[in-house]
């Protein structure tokens, strides 16, 4: 639960809670967060309970899904686009339309258009030097 603050922000909370709620009552203070805590808790893993002792079987079926969404919010939006929309080829991302796509579900490992990837051309594939002037190409004008 408080796994994302470190020792420094909580020591800064403490002196914080020290100095907004006096000596006096922080004991108690603490005292009523750590119960409360421990009673949502409970109530949680009740409610948990309760609901798979009432869906039986069906229990794990409404977990995937969730599991599922669990595992999304832990990705960055292009890997969820790649991953779902995609077919894991983020060759339309990259723009390396290249390099050979990944086997799609169907097993073969042509790209998903269907068609075969155009190979580059000899003269295009190093960069210019500075100063040097681009090919033009006739039929392309």
């Amino acid at each position: 639960m408080f796994g994302n603050i470190g020792w420094g922000e909580f020591m800064v909370l403490l002196i914080a809670a020290l100095v907004v709620l006096g000596p006096e009552r922080l004991p108690g203070a603490v005292s009523w967060v750590t119960k409360s805590l421990r009673q949502v808790r409970d109530y949680a893993s009740g409610a948990r309970q309760q609901l798979k002792d009432e869906l039986g079987p069906e229990f794990e079926d409404l977990q995937k899904p969730l599991s599922d969404l669990n595992q999304l919010r832990g990705m960055t939006p292009r890997a969820v686009i790649t991953k779902h929309l995609l077919d894991g080829d983020d060759s339309i991302l990259t723009g390396n339309f290249d390099s050979p796509s990944t086997p799609s579900a169907n097993g073969s490992g042509s790209s998903p258009g269907g068609s075969t990837p155009i190979p580059p051309r000899p003269n295009m594939s190093k960069p210019l030097a500075p100063g040097e002037i681009p090919p033009i190409d006739p039929d392309a004008t």
